[in-house]
């Protein structure tokens, strides 16, 4: 059976990351479906572009054993995280991201991705690549100046510029 990937979908998102993912699971055969993390599933791109996306994220929730990994495409993460941290979505998209790692599924991100991984708790000791003005902020991850990042399932990159390099 071919692997299946989740796909978080921020709001707004950052389309040149989102697009590099899809893309990456089209051209390879990789099965995906995303979920906006909002309430509506049409979201938009940091520069306005309007996308629909599969699904929303509450309807993950107790579907997490029929996906693989979990992607967390970002965007305009941390600001629009902290305008909305107290919204539904956001909470049922911390819980989701636990569930993954606690199964020790990939988990694929870039910029904020490995902020959240380590306010969570899920990446504690665990070398990630993040935004560069980000590095002072995490706590328990080891923050690196590496463009990219393995470190067991946290597959990290500072920017989708370096998506590439995972």
């Amino acid at each position: 059976m071919a692997k299946k990937v989740a796909v978080l979908v921020v709001n707004p998102v950052n389309g040149s990351g989102l697009f590099q993912y899809l893309e990456t699971f089209f051209e390879n055969g990789i099965p995906f479906r995303t979920f906006a993390v909002a309430d509506t599933t049409n979201v938009k791109t940091n520069s306005g572009l309007r996308l629909q996306t599969d699904d929303i994220i509450a309807s993950l929730k107790g579907h997490e054993h029929e996906y693989d990994a979990l992607v967390f495409a970002c965007g305009d993460a941390m600001p629009k995280f902290a305008e909305n941290a107290d919204k539904p979505f956001n909470r049922e998209m911390l819980r989701i991201m636990k569930r993954f790692a606690e199964q020790g599924k990939p988990m694929i991100g870039h910029c904020a991705a490995a902020l959240l991984y380590d306010n969570l708790g899920i990446a504690r000791g665990r070398r990630v690549a993040l935004h560069p003005f980000l590095k002072t902020v995490v706590r328990e991850c080891i923050p690196t100046d590496d463009k990219a990042v393995v470190d067991g399932n946290f597959y990290t990159a500072q920017t989708e510029n370096t998506l590439s390099e995972l």
